[in-house]
């Protein structure tokens, strides 16, 4: 399996902004984002295909953005106006395809370790 390795989880006021980034360790067509709150379920987040084309869950459409640099196998995740909700353990994910990811599909998936992120009202 192919590592990930997270970075630039923190605290932040609600409306603020924060960066998430992720590196992995060799190429994946799909690369994603996921997140875990306390008592809930893991749910993606964002993903980002070979193509650079980001597909958003409806909760972070419009404030999060996800990109991909494929020369250093990494992906971003730019995080704005975000919201106590938002408040989480967020797993960078990749896979064969996104689709696999977006309908729970993860027995050939690969998770990074996890990276806090906590928004305060």
């Amino acid at each position: 399996q192919v590592q990930l390795v997270e970075s630039g989880g923190g605290s932040v006021q609600a409306g603020g902004s924060l960066r998430l980034s992720c590196t992995s360790s060799r190429y994946e067509f799909c690369m994603g984002w996921f997140r875990q709150a306390i008592g809930k379920e893991r749910e993606a987040a964002a993903t980002i295909s070979d193509s650079g084309h980001g597909t958003y869950s409806d909760s972070v459409k419009g404030r999060f953005t996800i990109s991909r640099d494929f020369a250093k196998n990494t992906i971003y995740l730019q995080m704005t106006s975000l919201k106590p909700e938002d408040t989480a353990i967020y797993y960078c994910a990749a896979d064969r395809t996104c689709a696999r990811l977006w309908r729970g599909s993860y027995d050939s998936a690969s998770w990074g370790q996890g990276t806090q992120v906590t928004v305060s009202s």
